[in-house]
């Protein structure tokens, strides 16, 4: 069973054995939790994009459909294609598919592993709105786990226009009391609520997301007692990210798509940006667990001090 949490999978029509996928670049509204909702870009409605589930030695077909105001492209990151196809087009690595043109990639996929996809025109501008995705190839001599889960990691400069506690006035710091000395009221603490734009270009993150949510939005994994679990991380967002799971210990299996001749035991994974990690635990102590990001700020949402942002939990169920 492969589960991608608060996300979907791209649907495909297969052609005298040719997988065909349509891709939509679009700007979209995305809930990243309760109240909180930004103006981005994402393919089919949402960032990440669905998830795109293929098998090893698939040829397939993705058609790019842009509708952003500007030219974009598509990068299959980790997937060796041929340099026609692999989206980078100011080298003249691909094409640019400018506004209203649609593109087909067309390319054999030979490895099987957890890659991504996200655009590579103007990447520093359009990653961070959004324009990422996950690409699984299951491969053709592996059972699959009792349960697979996919996450993709992303965060977020979101111009909700709050201020922290404290302000930054002629290069001091003032707190509360000062700011009363002064008859000045602290900044207002309250959950931002709205539409809100975000900042592609800020390295300011205030939301931290999983499949695009933050905690409490994030669905949790439900899991049984006995079974195996994996868990596919991928990362597209500027910082890394160690995923600490509470209660187990899982073996790291797999790493940007290529199974590791000796698995090692963790309970925390360092997932750097561009990096794919693939995890395993057995579901053997019940409970309800933490998965989460073990950077603290990392845990909140706007930086309060309520639990938020990369956080998740798994919970056992009969």
């Amino acid at each position: 069973m492969i589960v991608a949490p608060n996300l979907s999978f791209l649907p495909f029509q297969t052609y005298y054995g040719i997988k065909r996928f349509h891709l939509i670049a679009e700007e979209i509204h995305q809930t990243l939790t309760k109240g909180v909702t930004i103006r981005a870009w994402g393919y089919n409605g949402s960032t990440p994009g669905p998830v795109i589930l293929i098998n090893e030695g698939d040829r397939v077909q993705i058609a790019l459909e842009n509708r952003l105001p500007e030219a974009t492209s598509i990068h299959w990151h980790g997937l060796v294609v041929p340099e026609s196809v692999d989206g980078v087009p100011d080298i003249g690595a691909g094409p640019v598919v400018k506004s209203g043109e649609t593109y087909v990639y067309d390319f054999v996929v030979n490895q099987a592993g957890t890659y991504m996809y996200h655009s590579h025109a103007i990447d520093a501008k359009q990653e961070m709105m959004g324009l990422v995705g996950m690409l699984v190839s299951l491969p053709r001599n592996r059972k699959l786990s009792d349960r697979e889960y996919l996450i993709l990691l992303q965060e977020w400069s979101v111009k909700t226009g709050k201020q922290m506690a404290d302000m930054q006035m002629g290069g001091m710091q003032m707190g509360d009391t000062q700011m009363r000395q002064m008859d000045m009221k602290p900044a207002v603490s309250e959950p931002a609520s709205g539409i809100f734009d975000i900042d592609p270009t800020s390295m300011d993150f205030n939301y931290f997301t999983m499949n695009g949510k933050a905690y409490p939005a994030t669905a949790p994994l439900p899991v049984k007692y006995g079974e195996t679990v994996r868990i596919r991380l991928a990362n597209l967002s500027m910082d890394s990210h160690p995923m600490h799971l509470h209660g187990h210990v899982f073996q790291v299996v797999e790493s940007d798509g290529m199974p590791l001749s000796i698995p090692y035991y963790k309970n925390t994974i360092n997932v750097a940006p561009g990096e794919t990690y693939d995890i395993e635990f057995k579901a053997n102590n019940p409970g309800t667990w933490a998965f989460h990001c073990h950077k603290p700020h990392h845990m909140t949402n706007e930086h309060q001090s309520d639990m938020g942002g990369m956080f998740t939990i798994v919970r056992y169920t009969r």
